[in-house]
Order: structure tokens, then sequence, then C-alpha cells
């Protein structure tokens, strides 16, 4: 569920008056349902702020052995009624168990969350999650191929009526299975999604001036408005990745609906998704190729609205700062989400100047960090290792790749209408 979203209500509303899912009240296995239950999923959560605080006390930072043993002896000790009472409150789910866990654990509650945001919690649980889920389904897999196995060696000398393609993908003569069109799709369907959001990422950047796609000189970008640039490459990618989506479930249904090695309602059907598939991959491709070519970027423009979000954004590094220097983590995220509130109100209300910073040099609260906020406010201090994963990651991953197409790098994309 989406951080903030109200599900206090909703968990308190159970039983024999709301409907409970068939899979978990009577097919799917308790080990399965117990993965994907809220008491796995919180118990997860608080983990990981274990995990965290031990990270950051091992990296110096002011967090006593006791607080650590204090989290893990209170791991399991979850109290669901205070948390749906919190996030009735608070409209966010995130700090709700924040703050219940916070409540058995008053020495570490400090310190709990600090330095994360609500993906830190919920995105690495969706992905221990949904680990420890197929860690279920792979053994109950496995079964099933061998005992399918031990059915086919037991009857692989027993004659029956032939169907000359019912075979193996690895030893067919003649018809393949159609779970290769399957696979083949899912890759180029994937693929259109990864340019969906490119090239998505690409027009709103566009609409904010930070980045354009190529524009000729005679390029028109509207009948009606002559000052428009729009991103027409973009957004013929995005339409065209729309439909390359689609085309998944027609070989999905075909491979699910033969008859033994095939019917023959699957040949019109093919002849039309797998051709459109790599005829609307190709256009795709070009497409963005031109783009990716003539990208322009627009550094002023960047560098203003930094200036105009930094306050903001140097929010969780004043409060790591307020917690060096002794705060409380929960009590710094209050004070600077009431102040917070305050400017964003002078800039949407009176449509003023972020504000933020001089409200909490005037706070007394946070004297202690007072000196620091030039250095907290450096634009370069919020980028992390990013210049140096961009290098290792395209080394590494990217390069390697592109070495066997070397001989074909320098062709330029040919932009049809």
């Amino acid at each position: 569920m989406a951080e903030g979203g109200d599900r206090g209500g909703q968990q308190a509303a159970c039983g024999h008056d709301s409907y409970r899912s068939p899979l978990a009240s009577r097919y799917a296995s308790p080990e399965m349902c117990f993965v994907f239950s809220d008491r796995y999923k919180f118990r997860t959560w608080r983990q990981l702020w274990l995990w965290l605080a031990e990270a950051e006390q091992t990296l110096g930072l002011p967090i006593t052995d006791e607080q650590i043993q204090e989290m893990k002896s209170n791991l399991d000790n979850i109290d669901f009624k205070m948390a749906a009472e919190e996030e009735k409150q608070l409209r966010h789910d995130v700090m709700a168990h924040v703050h219940t866990f916070g409540h058995c654990c008053p020495k570490a509650a400090a310190i709990i969350h600090l330095g994360a945001t609500s993906c830190y919690v919920g995105d690495n649980t969706d992905l221990i999650i949904l680990r420890n889920a197929f860690d279920l389904l792979l053994p109950k897999l496995a079964r099933v191929i061998s005992r399918l196995a031990d059915f086919a060696k037991e009857r692989a000398s027993l004659p029956t009526l032939g169907f000359t393609h019912f075979q193996a993908f690895i030893i067919t003569g003649q018809t393949y299975t159609r779970k290769v069109d399957i696979e083949v799709l899912s890759v180029l369907a994937s693929l259109g999604a990864s340019v969906h959001k490119i090239c998505t990422d690409i027009r709103l950047l566009a609409n904010l001036k930070e980045m354009e796609e190529p524009f000729e000189k005679q390029q028109i970008g509207s009948s009606a408005m002559p000052y428009k640039r729009n991103p027409m490459r973009s957004e013929r990618c995005c339409s065209l990745a729309r439909h390359l989506m689609t085309l998944i479930v027609d070989p999905l249904q075909t491979a699910s609906v033969q008859w033994f090695e095939r019917t023959l309602d699957d040949s019109a059907n093919r002849r039309i998704c797998l051709a459109e598939a790599f005829l609307t991959a190709d256009t795709i491709l070009n497409t963005l190729q031109n783009i990716s070519e003539g990208l322009v970027v627009y550094p002023k423009v960047i560098e203003r609205r930094i200036r105009q979000e930094l306050p903001f954004m140097a929010t969780e590094n004043i409060i790591m700062a307020m917690v060096k220097a002794g705060g409380n983590r929960q009590d710094c995220h209050e004070k600077i989400r009431v102040l917070s509130q305050q400017a964003a109100a002078v800039v949407k209300q009176e449509g003023g100047d972020n504000d933020l910073i001089e409200r909490i040099q005037a706070d007394d609260y946070f004297s202690p960090i007072h000196s620091q906020l030039d250095r907290l406010l450096d634009p370069s201090s919020f980028t992390g290792r990013a210049s140096q994963q961009v290098q290792r990651f395209l080394e590494e991953e990217v390069y390697p790749l592109l070495k066997p197409y070397e001989s074909v790098m320098k062709v330029k994309a040919e932009l049809c209408l």
C-alpha cells in the first residue's frame, strides 16, 4: 500500500463481516499466507530498523549497545491496535509503526528510522517477502517436476497414439512449444516498459525545462502555439511502447489453449503478434537512439530549481546532524515537519520564497547545528557515491554487454516520419 494510506480502520474491520480472500482462508498454504501476513511484514520492518541502527553504530553514529539490545528484544512485540490508532491519526503507515516500535523501545525511540525513508523498510521488505515466497514455491515446483519425471520414466515404453508435433522442445523435429513465443514477447514487452519509463521521464523533465529531446531548426511543436517544443519523439515511444506491452497477452493465451502438440488456431494470431512486436520494438529503438544522440541539458534551470527545493531536501541531513548533536530523531522530525508546512504555506499561498532555513535559524531548538547549515545545504553533499556508482555500472555491466556490437556503434539512427 502507498505510504500514508489509511489502513487502521481496514485492519479493525475483520472477521465474519468483511471479505477475506478464499486463497488465504481455504486454498494457499499456511506458510505462504504467513509470508504475506501483517505480522511478518511489520516484524521485517523492525528487523530492518535494527540492521540500520547496527550499521549506523558501526559507522560511528551515537547509538548505544543498550539501544540495540532493546530493539532486538522487541522485534516480535507488535501492538497492532496501537499501530492502527497511530496510523488513523498520522495517515502514514511507516511513521505509525515507528511510533509503535518506539513505544516499546523508549531508550531506542530517538534513533529508530534514523536517516531512512519509508521505502527503506517498504521496498526492502517487499524484496525479502518475494525472495522468501519463491523459496516456498521452488521446492513445490521441483516436486511437481520430479513426480512428472517419475511418471514419464515409468511409462516411457508404453505405445500410444502418436502426435507428430507433441515433443519436448529440446528434441522436437517439427513444432516448437508456443512457450517460446511467450519468452520472446516477454523480453520485448519488458523493453517496452523500460522505454516508456525513460521517455516519460524525458517528457516530465522537458516540462520542467531541465532537459529536452532533439528539436530541429524548422520543427513545429504546435500548430496553435508557436512557442511549444513538444517532445514528439518521446511521445511516440510512449505510445508505441504501450502497444508493445499489450502484445504479450496473445502468446500467453495461445500457449494456454494448445491441444496436445498444437491447434491450428494459433497461426493467424502469431502472424500478427510476433511481427507486430518486432516491428514495434524496431521503431521504438530507432526513435530512442535518435533521442539519446541529441539530448540537451539546461544546467542553469536545474540550478535554479535546486535552490528552490534545497531547504526541503536538506531536512533529513538536518535531522541526522541534530541526532549526532544529541537530539531525538522523532522530536526533530516533528519540529521540522511543522516548520516545513509553514514555509510551504508561504510558497503556495503567498507566492513567496522558501524560508524554511530562516525559520530553522530562528528556532533555538536547532542552535546546536546552526553553524553547520551552510555545509548541510551544499548541493554536492546530496549526491553521495552517485558518480562512482554510474562509472562502476558502466564499466562492469554496460560496456561488457556492448562489446560484441562494437562494429555497429557508430551507425546513426534514421528517424522515420
